[in-house]
C-alpha cells in the first residue's frame, strides 16, 4: 500500500490543501454573516453561486488546460481563486461576494480536473480503485480540518481568510514543482441527458434529491447552528463532526452495496434521514447534546445517497456509457447543489433555522415515496451488476475528470472518448433510443422528473 500511494503524495497534499481552503471558507462566511445578521438568504445565495461556479467550470476547465497545459493552468486557477478570497476581505457589498464565490467554484473545478488528469495519468489500471480511495480520503480529511481550524482560532477576523489564501497557495507548491510530464489533454464527454433520463430516473432523482440536501448542508448548516447557539468552536466541532461522518460511513455502506438491492438501501436511507432530521426539524431550541447526535446521524445517512445513486446507476448502463453517465450525474448533482440553498435559506428567514433539517427531511421524503425497487425492470441490467461498490466524493470535491479513476469505468473507453476528438454527432444519435418503457413503471407517464423516481 506505501508503495501505491507514494508517487501520489504530491497530489493527495494539493487536494487536502485546497479541501481545507474550501471548508474553512464555507462556514467562515456562513459564520460572518450570522455575526453581521444578514439574511439567510445570502447565505445561501452564496453557497448557490459557488456550486454554479463549479458547474461552470467543469465545461471551462477543459479548454483552459487545453490551451496552456495543466501546470499553467492550475497556477492560474490556484492564483485566481487566492485573489477572490481575499477579495471577501476586501469589499463588504454581498454580490461582490457572490460573484467571488462563483470565481472560486470555477477555479477550484479546474484544479480538480488538473488533479484528476494527473491521478489518472500515473495510476495503473489494478491501482485505481486503491488511488481513488487515496483521493477520496484527502477530500473528507481537508474539509474536516477546515472546520477544526475554527476551533482553534475562533475569532472571525480577516486572520481566517488570509489562511484560506495561505492554503490555495500552498496546494499551487506539489504541482508547480513536479518533474512529471504533462499528461494528456483530456475532452469532455457527451452528456447525453435524454438518454439517461430515460435510463436511469430513479438515480439522476437521487442524484438531484441529495445535491438538494448536501449543498444546503455545507452552507447554511453552520447558520443553522450559530442561531441555535452555538458558539464559533462549537459550531466548528459540529461540522467537523459531521463531514467525519460522510467519510466514516463509505466503508460500511460498501459493504452493504455490494450485498443487497440498492434501490431498497436508497429507499432505507432516506427513511432513516427523515426520522433523524425530524427532532431538529420540530424544536426551535435544540440541546446541545440532541443536536450533536442527530447531526452526526443525519449527515452518516445524506451522505451516503450519492454513492449509492451511482452505484445504482452503472448497474444499468453499458461500459462504454459509464464516462458519459459520470458527467451526467455530477452536472446534476451541482444543480441541485445550487438550487437547495437557496430555497433552504428562503425557509429559513421566513419561518425559522429549524426548517433546514425540514427541508432535509420532506426531499428525503420524496425519494422515500418515489423511489420503488419492484418498479426497476433490470432490462438494461449490465452482466456483471451489482458492480462494485466505490468510496465517492461529491461533487465538491471532484470533477467530471473523475471517471477517469472510477475502476468501474474501463479504461480503454476513457481513451477513446476523452483523448479522441470530440464528435458532434456522438450525443445526438444515442439519445433517440426508445428505451423510457423498459425502465419506468407501468402506471407512469413516459417523461420523469424529480417527482418520478426510478433508477
Amino acid at each position: 500500500m506505501r508503495q501505491i500511494w507514494k508517487p501520489f503524495r504530491a497530489l493527495y497534499f494539493a487536494s487536502l490543501m485546497m479541501l481545507i481552503g474550501s471548508g474553512l471558507l464555507s462556514t467562515y462566511l456562513a459564520l460572518r454573516l450570522a455575526a453581521d445578521h444578514v439574511d439567510s438568504l445570502w447565505v445561501g445565495a452564496l453557497m448557490a453561486a459557488n456550486y454554479f461556479g463549479l458547474v461552470l467550470g467543469g465545461k471551462i476547465g477543459h479548454r483552459l488546460i487545453a490551451r496552456v497545459g495543466h501546470i499553467r493552468a492550475y497556477s492560474a486557477c490556484a492564483g485566481i481563486v487566492g485573489a477572490a478570497v481575499l477579495g471577501h476581505g476586501l469589499v463588504d457589498w454581498l454580490p461582490a461576494w457572490i460573484v467571488l464565490r462563483t470565481i472560486v467554484g470555477l477555479g477550484m473545478m479546474c484544479q480538480y480536473m488538473v488533479i484528476e488528469s494527473w491521478l489518472n495519468e500515473q495510476a495503473e489500471a489494478k491501482q485505481r480503485g486503491v488511488v481513488f480511495s487515496g483521493y477520496m480520503i484527502a477530500s473528507y480529511l481537508g474539509l474536516v480540518l477546515g472546520q477544526l481550524i475554527l476551533v482553534m482560532h475562533p475569532a472571525l477576523g480577516l486572520e481566517l481568510l488570509m489562511l484560506v489564501a495561505l492554503c490555495f497557495a500552498l496546494c499551487l507548491v506539489p504541482v508547480a514543482l513536479t518533474r512529471r510530464i504533462h499528461p494528456a489533454a483530456l475532452h469532455p464527454a457527451p452528456m447525453e441527458p435524454r438518454f439517461f433520463i430515460k435510463r436511469v430516473p430513479q438515480s439522476l432523482s437521487t442524484v438531484l434529491g441529495s445535491g438538494l440536501i448536501v449543498g444546503s448542508f455545507y452552507g447554511l448548516a453552520p447558520l443553522y447552528a450559530s442561531q441555535q447557539g452555538l458558539s464559533t468552536e462549537q459550531v466548528g466541532l459540529f461540522m467537523g463532526s459531521c463531514i467525519f461522518a460522510g467519510l466514516l460511513v463509505q466503508w460500511p455502506l460498501g459493504w452493504l452495496s455490494d450485498r443487497y438491492d440498492r434501490a431498497l438501501l436508497i429507499r432505507c436511507f432516506a427513511l432513516v434521514l427523515v426520522v433523524c432530521a425530524l427532532p431538529l426539524a420540530i424544536l426551535p431550541k435544540v440541546p446541545l447534546e440532541v443536536l450533536f447526535v442527530a447531526g452526526f446521524f443525519c449527515s452518516l445517512v445524506q451522505f451516503c445517497l450519492y454513492p449509492l445513486a451511482v452505484a445504482f446507476s452503472n448497474d444499468h448502463v453499458e461500459g462504454d456509457r459509464r464516462v458519459s453517465l459520470t458527467a451526467m450525474l455530477l452536472v446534476t448533482y451541482g444543480v441541485g447543489a445550487s438550487i437547495g440553498p437557496l430555497v433552504a435559506g428562503v425557509l429559513m428567514k421566513m419561518f425559522g433555522s429549524q426548517m433546514l433539517y425540514a427541508f432535509f427531511a420532506f426531499f428525503a421524503l420524496v425519494l422515500v415515496w418515489r423511489i420503488r425497487p419492484k418498479a426497476v425492470t433490470n432490462l438494461h441490467q449490465v452482466d456483471d451488476a451489482p458492480l462494485h461498490h466505490v468510496a465517492m466524493p461529491d461533487s465538491m470535491s471532484s470533477s467530471p475528470l473523475v471517471a477517469c479513476l472510477d475502476p468501474r469505468v474501463d479504461e480503454q473507453v476513457v481513451q477513446e472518448q476523452m483523448q479522441a476528438p470530440a464528435n458532434p454527432d456522438v450525443e445526438s444519435e444515442p439519445a433517440a433510443e426508445p428505451v423510457a418503457e423498459t425502465e419506468a413503471a407501468p402506471d407512469e407517464p413516459e417523461t420523469p422528473s424529480f417527482t418520478q423516481a426510478r433508477p
